[in-house]
């Protein structure tokens, strides 16, 4: 895992945002900072991190945000952002690869075997439609890379969940099925659905609409 501060001035209020696989800031560059500080987590090729080189309690306010994988991946470290002011979900699971409440566990398989500079390339046209289209989405790790980094997600064992207080599930997610997100998610949290794909956070001019 990697981390790096997208914005680190001080502020009162901080966001751990636990990005999705391959991804970094590009997916959410439209998002203005505000008054936030941002610590972003990605690269999941492996867990081994120690989140106590961070203080969170310095911050009157505590937010957790995960996409995609991340909403899986950030219950490693439950014992760490469960207590956050608020924490939010957006196209993800807490059963990431389950036939029913996830990717079809088929489908992740035909993935990680198949990957390719040209399967990498689809995933991402699959991430969007025409409208909300980030065009500077940029990828910094080689397709080797991302294969691993699936492996070790799927390789993970986690059975004690983080507890999530708001989940987006976008209608037209192609990555990972609205239905079984519901499924998932139906009496666990507030579920908000968009009509938009599985990277939504065009629909959304900075952090603090995405908290609402």
């Amino acid at each position: 895992m990697k981390y790096k501060w997208l914005n680190r001035i001080n502020n009162s209020k901080l966001i751990v945002f636990f990005n999705g696989w391959a991804m970094n800031e590009s997916a959410i560059q439209n998002l203005s900072y505000d008054d936030f500080d941002i610590l972003m987590i990605n690269d999941y090729r492996d867990f081994n991190f120690n989140f106590s080189q961070f203080i969170f309690q310095e911050y009157k306010e505590q937010y957790l945000v995960c996409w995609s994988m991340g909403v899986y991946t950030v219950s490693l470290f439950k014992n760490i952002f469960d207590s956050f002011t608020k924490k939010i979900a957006i196209n993800g699971t807490c059963k990431i690869i389950d036939d029913n409440f996830g990717i079809p566990d088929r489908i992740f398989n035909l993935t990680v075997k198949n990957l390719s500079d040209i399967g990498v390339k689809k995933f991402i046209g699959n991430m969007f439609n025409e409208k909300n289209k980030i065009q500077n989405l940029k990828i910094e790790n080689s397709t080797d890379d991302l294969k691993n980094e699936l492996i070790s997600i799927k390789n993970l064992k986690i059975s004690d969940f983080i507890t999530f207080d708001k989940v987006y599930v976008s209608l037209e997610d192609k990555i990972i099925p609205p239905k079984n997100q519901i499924n998932f998610w139906s009496g666990k949290a507030e579920i908000v659905k968009l009509q938009s794909t599985h990277c939504p956070f065009l629909e959304f001019n900075n952090w603090a609409d995405l908290l609402c």
